[in-house]
């Protein structure tokens, strides 16, 4: 089961864009003068660690520092010269402080904490399989024209997918990215738009292109295709439809293989690289990176993670590539002054720690740009666990909510798409709204073409249905209890951003 998720973001873009800016690695580099060889015994008495290495992007200094990193005891998994960021091996206890200190390093930190094994997911609760005989039951329910299983699929009509799909199913010119747990291209309804040269496996950090790498390792590795399926589902009258069963997805694996499935920072790096680097114009994002909830630049190892994967993702954007991702399953205020924080690391020993998520990075949902997403219910509310705050979120997007039942025949209000062998699911959470704003958006990118991923954003936004904050109290389990506060107005406020996304609208 892969572990449930909570996704964080800082209030407002400008001032994230600020802040990272002159909080990383584009400060001047630390010291300038340091023994470049550690001493032969403490070079590798201690666990065997993933690091993030940040310099430079000049040749000399890429150069200078590699040569370092073998002095220190380290051995270079990957280099990405475009972006500065090394990805490094080493069993010395003391290579995170001394590579800070080499000349050209200007960030350097331990991407886990516990030893190297032979990355997590924002699904709120176990997957549900629609056995052969309920889906036998709903192809009764479903009118002509639409998929077999299309009756329970009351997300599609929620943001008028169904009707934009006779219109425009979408361009097999644009291509979205999962960056997740691996995708099943055999699967009948996602074959027909897998794009086998625009996956990868990068769960070590550097892309493996060998053919079928970027599948999940197992069954249990359900999330990315479930998401595969909700965004480009292929109308061909086998099973369920994408909200843009016109376009094309591509796996890029990054979840690691055994049970915890957890998503390391070096693996996303990989995963943003990879994606700009193959014409991949829109990436879904619904995981945080671990083993941190939040990052905390006051910490070094934390802040070599902020600052390696906002690199990589904001080269992602500068190649066209617009980055979108869940907003989160604690039913969180993300506009607060402080948030308990009892889960990190989530690779060893948790302790519990309060932060300002103004100032402590939730990774990639708070780096500049990436498209923050709320999840709603049938009802078009917020779904009871979804996080919220003004000027955090962007968007929302039906994501499921089993409180909210829906008059479908399996009056299932989560979501329902693809699973690995041949299957099909119901799963609810910001996991599932993300994906529904990411196939959004590769409609808007089949309609506008030359639009940048800022544009794209824009649109999202200008295109969306927001209904506003609810006129009463907000109990989204109906305990009686009120659950949040919607601070804000109709055009936008902290429970949905500027709106729920538009298919229809898009297309038109």
């Amino acid at each position: 089961m892969p572990h449930l998720r909570s996704r964080r973001r800082l209030a407002l873009a400008v001032p994230v864009v600020l802040s990272l800016t002159a909080s990383l690695g584009f400060l001047p580099a630390a010291a300038s003068a340091v023994p470049l060889a550690a001493p032969a015994s403490r070079t590798a008495d201690g666990p065997n660690l993933a690091y993030v290495v940040n310099t430079r992007t000049d040749q000399g200094t890429i150069a200078s520092v590699q040569r370092a990193i073998a002095a220190n005891g380290g051995s270079i998994v990957a280099t990405y010269d475009t972006i500065g960021v090394i990805v490094v091996h080493s069993a010395n206890p003391d290579f995170g402080k001394r590579i800070r200190a080499v000349r050209g390093v200007q960030s350097a930190g331990a991407t886990r904490t516990a030893p190297l094994t032979p990355a997590g997911t924002t699904d709120e609760g176990a997957v549900q399989v629609l056995s052969k005989a309920e889906a036998a039951k709903v192809a009764q329910s479903s009118a002509t024209g639409e998929e077999p299983l299309e009756a329970d699929q009351w997300d599609l009509r929620a943001i008028g997918a169904d009707k934009a799909a006779k219109i425009d199913p979408g361009s097999r010119k644009v291509t979205v990215g999962i960056i997740d747990t691996g995708v099943d291209d055999t699967h009948p309804d996602i074959a027909p738009n897998f794009s086998p040269s625009q996956s990868a496996n990068c769960v070590s950090g550097k892309a493996d292109t060998t053919y079928g790498a970027w599948r999940p390792v197992d069954a249990d590795h359900y999330h990315g295709t479930h998401v595969a399926g909700e965004i480009a589902a292929a109308r061909n009258g086998i099973g369920v439809a994408g909200v843009a069963p016109g376009v094309k997805v591509a796996s890029i694996t990054v979840a690691q293989p055994d049970a915890g499935q957890l998503f390391y920072p070096e693996s996303v790096v990989c995963a943003f690289v990879f994606a700009a680097d193959h014409g991949i114009e829109v990436t879904n994002n619904s995981y945080y990176v671990d083993p941190w909830l939040y990052n905390c630049l006051d910490d070094p190892d934390q802040r070599a993670i902020v600052d390696a994967v906002n690199r990589a993702q904001l080269y992602a954007q500068s190649k066209g590539t617009l980055n979108v991702a869940s907003a989160g399953n604690s039913n969180d205020d993300l506009d607060s002054d402080a948030l308990v924080d009892e889960s990190s690391p989530d690779d060893s020993t948790a302790v519990t720690r309060t932060v300002d998520p103004h100032e402590c990075f939730d990774v990639p949902t708070q780096l500049p740009g990436v498209v923050t997403v709320s999840a709603t219910g049938v009802k078009g509310a917020k779904s009871y666990y979804s996080s919220y705050g003004k000027g955090v979120v962007d968007v929302a997007a039906p994501g499921g909510d089993k409180f909210q039942i829906p008059d479908t025949p399996s009056q299932n209000g989560r979501i329902l798409s693809t699973l690995p062998n041949n299957q099909y699911g119901f799963l609810q959470g910001t996991s599932m709204a993300s994906p529904h704003v990411a196939a959004v958006a590769a409609l808007l990118k089949s309609t506008h073409p030359h639009a940048t991923p800022a544009q794209l954003q824009a649109l999202l936004k200008a295109e969306a249905d927001n209904p506003g904050c609810p006129t009463t109290p907000y109990d989204g389990d109906g305990d009686g209890v009120v659950d949040a506060t919607c601070v804000g107005d109709k055009h936008v406020n902290g429970f949905y951003g500027s709106g729920i996304v538009n298919a229809l609208r898009a297309v038109k």
